[in-house]
């Protein structure tokens, strides 16, 4: 009987946890919204990425004839001619090509951007392709030793960056450095201050005359140093543990972090001022983060809707990865990539601004 009965009372005590949770959560209108309506929005992000248009590479050719140039179009290129190339490069940057076709005679020299490995290798094979069907004849009596060799000679393949073994994850693996960084800063920094708001220090501090901009600032410095120290060690890290592509100046990846890092501070902190507890700042997550990784350039933007092109410029990701692929992967020097650091700060005056306001509820001015 006794057994029973504590049985009983056992199933009774689960059962009110269970509807005392259930009613939390129910009066938590952000947690039903996390969980109903941000996988919804995350899906329909996924989606528009996933199916946008395809984008077909844009190929300049000089010297090249009628035949040749309607092959290429035939194969979904996009060609373009030009006369009196002197500098390959200069005309690939300027004009946004992804390859460059000179034709001499019977042989011509490719030279590709290599800005996506994808798009060079794929380009390549079908300029390799139309030029191996002309000397189709000639390879008909030829071993696989020679055929291989006769279609090296009749083009050549040269590249503005990376080289043949460039593989696609040597692209992106800087955009990775920039999101990690961005990313550990602003849940330490969000959870930082939301726990001070929680334990209290944060009104007895708004109790004093100290001013709204000295909280922000000691903030800012504080968590700073600390978002400046973990930089450091996930570039150093990832640059020399794991052998990430660097091309360019080690002190200009630095650079870019740590900007990065003080977007992702003021962000954090400006968010945190708007959640009651860490897992309400841990919902930020999906809705603030998740969708800048669509944007940062590890998918192609060029392929997406163009009202979704717009909504990445306002992602504070899409230009540290531009500046960081730029620094490591292309060689790019700072004043190159000035423009994106400019809109990273930017971004982060507009944040430190916003702090200021948010502040304004904890003190009745």
């Amino acid at each position: 009987m006794t057994y029973f009965w504590q049985r009983g009372g056992c199933k009774m005590r689960t059962i009110a946890l269970i509807k005392r949770i259930l009613l939390q959560i129910l009066r938590d209108k952000r947690t039903l919204a996390l969980l109903f309506i941000a996988p919804l929005l995350i899906l329909t992000l996924m989606d528009l990425v996933f199916n946008g248009k395809t984008v077909n590479p844009v190929l300049g050719i000089e010297n090249g004839k009628k035949q040749i140039i309607q092959s290429l179009k035939e194969a979904d290129i996009v060609v373009k001619n030009y006369e009196g190339v002197s500098n390959t490069d200069e005309v690939m940057l300027k004009y946004d090509l992804d390859g460059l076709l000179e034709v001499k005679g019977e042989k011509a020299t490719l030279t590709l951007l290599n800005d996506n490995p994808t798009v060079a290798k794929n380009l390549e094979m079908k300029v390799r392709q139309i030029f191996n069907k002309r000397a189709q004849l000639q390879l008909l009596d030829t071993n696989n030793i020679q055929r291989k060799q006769l279609q090296d000679a009749i083009i050549q393949t040269k590249y503005v960056y990376g080289s043949s073994d460039t593989e696609l994850f040597d692209t992106f693996s800087p955009m990775l450095v920039g999101f990690f960084v961005f990313f550990f800063v602003f849940l330490i920094s969000g959870i930082g201050l939301l726990n001070e708001r929680t334990t209290g220090t944060l009104e007895r501090l708004m109790a004093t005359p100290i001013k709204r901009g000295e909280i922000v600032a000691a903030y800012l410095i504080g968590y700073g140093l600390l978002a400046f120290l973990q930089t450091i060690v996930i570039v150093l890290f990832a640059i020399y543990v794991l052998d990430i592509v660097l091309v360019g100046s080690i002190w200009n990846v630095i650079l870019i972090n740590v900007i990065v890092a003080l977007v992702a501070l003021s962000l954090g902190i400006l968010l945190s001022s708007f959640a009651n507890s860490e897992f309400q700042m841990v919902q930020f997550i999906p809705l603030v983060i998740v969708p800048q990784i669509f944007f940062s350039g590890i998918f192609s933007i060029e392929g997406m809707v163009d009202w979704l092109q717009v909504f990445a410029k306002f992602m504070p990701l899409y230009y540290a990865a531009d500046a960081l692929k730029g620094v490591m992967y292309k060689g790019l020097s700072l004043s190159d990539i000035s423009q994106n650091l400019y809109i990273l700060l930017a971004f982060a005056a507009v944040f430190i601004v916003c702090n200021l306001f948010a502040l304004k509820k904890y003190r009745k001015l």
